[in-house]
């Protein structure tokens, strides 16, 4: 590929337009309801001034995308990143909206971000940072408007932040105005755990698919933050043998299986994987193109592409990340056979169960763990079966296929609604 091929392979914007016009062209969309889809309904920018501890002032740039409001509020994370661009911001929130759609919950798509370093700020400016940033996108969230979460670098405490920023302007205490609190501020049972049971979810599903069994079965987990740590814990404690873990800093690996509760211990001790004495030191790259059963990225954008596709080894690809693989490392997978859960699935579990929350703040009244996690099973064996039913009927692999379900969803909605003018 030339240069202006590999920048568009790395761009999130590109890789959700290329799919969205994939899935379009399939479904013979037209023109009009594609333009309309295709654009985001509002581009929030922001410049937030911010006196650091240093005496000085700070500007930083801060973005909130709203891609789609047409089955509801719109629902997606905040994250704080030096490397945080709109257009990256852009893409993620059209993936929201599909991702919603997919798993049939009454949500459009959003993402926001901050351009900033969290790493080199101290607690006091993350929390002006967040409360600036909240008050200048203010008008345009809130429980029917624009429900925000967590996302990267971003937590429970940031949320406490914005929720508390939000019901001070208001005058009351709006909990649904954002999901991802603490349990004690309206936060819902299940929901830290929620990606990683949903990555755990559909790849029970696609073991039966193949007549497998969770017992012996070989996976790699690429990346060890929330998402990653809890898909691993929660399957190894399942039966599934985890040979190989990765983060930014290092990697391990061993044939056998590893401790998983013992490499927790130690990932947070020493804030990385790397140096675990249960396995062998590997590369985090390398790790991608190891021996396993199931492949699950699940750390950040474009780590499966057109360079090192050709050499996955997994039969099965869980998109516990959002946007791991690019579309051109797709084609590759699809030719090769390998059954990839999409991203706007596999990781659907966390938006889900922020759903829940946000109903369980509106009506007041909270479930049990095992009640969230009861529905959250029921809704995403529901989607991954429509995904796999669409994909067998319309002949197309399952990321289309989960493209088409999702924009044929949005496209229903828009169509009865109509064009206010």
């Amino acid at each position: 590929m030339g240069a202006t091929d590999a920048e568009k392979e790395q761009s999130v914007y590109e890789s959700t337009a290329a799919r969205f016009d994939a899935a379009a062209d399939k479904l013979k969309l037209d023109d009009g309801l594609r333009k309309y889809m295709r654009c985001p309904n509002r581009e929030i920018i922001v410049h937030i001034p911010v006196e650091m501890d240093r005496g000085e002032l700070d500007i930083f740039d801060g973005y909130r995308v709203q891609h789609s409001l047409a089955r509801g509020p719109s629902k997606g994370g905040i994250r704080f990143a030096p490397n945080v661009t709109l257009d990256e911001i852009r893409g993620l929130a059209a993936e929201m909206t599909w991702k919603c759609a997919v798993v049939n919950i009454p949500f459009g798509g959003a993402k926001g971000g901050v351009v900033c370093d969290p790493e080199k700020l101290s607690r006091g400016e993350l929390e002006r940072i967040t409360r600036r940033y909240t008050a200048e996108i203010l008008d345009y969230i809130g429980p029917e408007r624009d429900v925000p979460a967590p996302d990267m670098n971003t937590d429970e405490q940031i949320m406490a932040w914005m929720m508390d920023t939000y019901s001070m302007h208001v005058r009351h205490t709006v909990t649904a105005s954002v999901t991802g609190k603490p349990l004690d501020l309206g936060g819902s049972r299940g929901r830290r755990e929620a990606t990683g049971r949903g990555c755990m979810i559909v790849c029970d599903q696609a073991l039966k698919r193949f007549g497998r069994t969770r017992d012996g079965t070989r996976v790699i987990v690429q990346g060890f933050g929330n998402v990653g740590s809890q898909a691993a814990r929660l399957m190894h404690e399942a039966g599934y043998k985890i040979v190989g873990v990765a983060d930014v800093h290092g990697g391990v690996v061993n044939s056998r299986g590893l401790d998983v509760h013992a490499l927790l211990d130690h990932s947070r001790e020493a804030k990385t994987v790397k140096g675990f004495a249960g396995g062998e030191p590997i590369d985090p790259e390398e790790i991608l193109e190891q021996e396993c059963d199931v492949l699950l990225p699940a750390a950040t954008e474009n780590v499966i592409h057109g360079g090192n596709a050709a050499r996955v080894k997994a039969s099965i690809l869980v998109e516990g990340a959002n946007s791991p693989t690019t579309p051109h490392a797709d084609e590759i997978l699809f030719d090769r056979g390998v059954f990839v859960v999409p991203d706007i699935l596999a990781n659907a579990g966390g938006v889900t169960v922020s759903y829940f929350e946000w109903v369980q703040d509106r009506q007041g009244y909270f479930w049990s763990e095992n009640d969230v996690n009861r529905r959250l099973r029921r809704i995403q064996v529901a989607a991954f079966d429509d995904i796999v039913r669409y994909g067998k009927n319309h002949k197309v692999n399952n990321r289309i296929a989960a493209y088409m379900l999702a924009i044929d969803r949005v496209a229903f909605s828009l169509r009865h609604r109509g064009i206010y003018a």
